[in-house]
């Protein structure tokens, strides 16, 4: 009972401390004994005003690696102890800098708390040669609403705010059925009947392929606060039907709001599954070659399963090795063609490809431009890919651009026309290439009678169709890439290592 009392005590008082205004005690938590204490420990203003702030804890030794916390409070009040500053010496003792954002409560002002992290995320980034870290390994965490908070960055920002992996525990996800009140009531306010802004905030649905970082995800089965099928299991969910990397941990007991604190039954396990993630979690490295790979669901991965592991570009990352960092950018269905039903040049995934500032840049588009609704307009095609050409060309980074011809369509799905491929669209990719002066790939050619590297519907390639694909390309790109069979099934894939 006494152990009870004073658990009960302790989480009120980070509760109550949170929740004074302009008062928070900021960095000031009681932390373990015997964990390692930081090389320095400062706090930075986040608004003019200091209404938000951020204490950043740097490690003695650091690995690079960086993690920007935002604490739970279900949007009404900041568990920055428990569910903030206590976290410190765990990461600090793995060399990773950790930054306890105090952000500003909304009450029902979303802009307010992810304006505070964004800005967060960005003086990090801008700080990171002089902290000793990697600007492509900075990872975003919460706890509860923090949660929330930290998956919304993750799936809401611009790619030069958003982070590289993330970090859930105990996460409210959703603002619709199953999601915890009072985050609801904190976050949207009078605007919660507004069901598309709910379904906006509610994460799960916000996840694309291969935009959407990692994440680690911790929970308790018993956690009757914070329903976990609606939240943290949905945006598992989300993630695996999506492609992506995702740790999903769920103990059996512990129900919602331990945080750090070591009275969690299962807090020595949820340690070790979190180091063990970390210590195989691969950032690129500062001065990789960056490498876009621009595309249709032929590079999206369509029918391969895990496709950020085996999709083209993902082999291909394992080919080319640790000197490389590529991204995939493939978006199922789009068009070369601004009149097409899904230009790809309307998706997030277009605005990645500039802002990631590449230095190698793989374009594979045009077999959607041939369905019926789409080359009624075919005199556009021509134009629509000059006009990527020339945003690309004007990059700072002056990448090197190379051009895929598509490869063969064996059936008509979805309207594709092999014909119109062949005959229209190739020659149309020749002349832009010899117009700017470009490489093209000829994928057309070197997939002719290759059916056993096809998926059923006979446009996608199978994963050892993806494989060699990644091969030409990798040649292509670097005549050193290493593109003989390697594992167990002699597929590759993977972050960059």
């Amino acid at each position: 009972m006494k152990k009870i009392l004073f658990v009960s005590l302790l989480l009120a008082a980070a509760l109550i401390a949170g929740a004074q205004p302009g008062g928070f005690p900021f960095g000031q938590a009681a932390e373990p004994e015997g964990l390692a204490k930081p090389a320095r420990q400062f706090t930075l203003d986040l608004t003019p005003d200091g209404a938000a702030q951020m204490v950043v804890y740097l490690p003695q030794e650091p690995s690079g690696r960086a993690v920007v916390d935002c604490p739970g409070g279900g949007y009404a009040v900041l568990s920055n102890t428990h569910e903030g500053s206590a976290w410190a010496p765990f990461f600090n003792e793995r060399g990773i800098a950790f930054m306890l954002v105090n952000y500003r409560i909304p009450h029902g002002d979303r802009t307010l708390p992810i304006t505070d992290v964004e800005t967060a995320i960005r003086i990090v980034r801008d700080s990171a040669a002089v902290w000793k870290l990697n600007p492509r390994d900075i990872g975003i965490m919460g706890s509860s609403a923090g949660g929330h908070l930290a998956s919304t960055i993750a799936t809401h920002t611009p790619y030069e705010l958003r982070p590289d992996f993330q970090i859930l525990v105990y996460p409210v996800i959703t603002m619709g059925p199953g999601t915890h009140q009072g985050s609801l009531d904190g976050l949207l306010g009078d605007n919660q009947k507004d069901t598309e802004l709910v379904r906006l905030y509610s994460n799960q649905y916000q996840v694309r392929s291969h935009l959407t970082p990692p994440a680690f995800i911790v929970l308790s089965s018993d956690d009757n606060l914070v329903p976990p099928v609606p939240n943290a299991i949905a945006y598992y969910s989300a993630m695996r039907n999506a492609g992506n990397s995702c740790s999903l941990h769920i103990y059996p007991t512990g129900g919602h709001g331990y945080g750090f604190m070591p009275f969690f039954a299962y807090h020595d396990q949820m340690v070790s599954d979190l180091s063990s993630w970390l210590e195989n979690l691969k950032a690129p490295k500062q001065d990789a070659v960056r490498v876009a790979c621009i595309g249709d669901s032929i590079t999206d991965g369509h029918g391969i399963d895990l496709r950020t592991t085996n999709g083209y570009p993902a082999q291909m990352q394992t080919m080319l090795g640790d000197g490389y960092f590529v991204k995939n950018l493939g978006v199922s269905a789009r068009t070369v063609m601004s009149s097409g039903d899904l230009p790809y040049t309307n998706e997030l995934a277009w605005e990645d490809a500039l802002a990631f500032q590449p230095d190698v840049v793989v374009i594979k588009l045009g077999t959607n431009d041939t369905k019926t609704q789409n080359w009624t307009n075919r005199k556009a095609f021509s134009a629509d890919l000059q006009k990527m050409l020339d945003a690309l060309k004007a990059l700072p980074s002056k990448p090197r651009i190379l051009i895929c011809t598509p490869i063969p369509a064996l059936k008509d799905s979805w309207t594709i026309n092999e014909k119109l491929i062949a005959e229209e669209v190739i020659p149309a990719i020749q002349e832009a290439a010899k117009k700017n002066k470009l490489e093209v790939i000829d994928l057309h050619t070197a997939f002719a009678d290759q059916q056993a590297l096809y998926q059923e519907d006979g446009i996608h390639p199978t994963q050892q169709g993806a494989r060699k694909i990644a091969e030409i390309v990798a040649k292509a790109i670097d005549p050193n890439a290493k593109t003989e069979q390697r594992g167990f099934f002699g597929m590759g894939g993977g972050r960059p290592r």
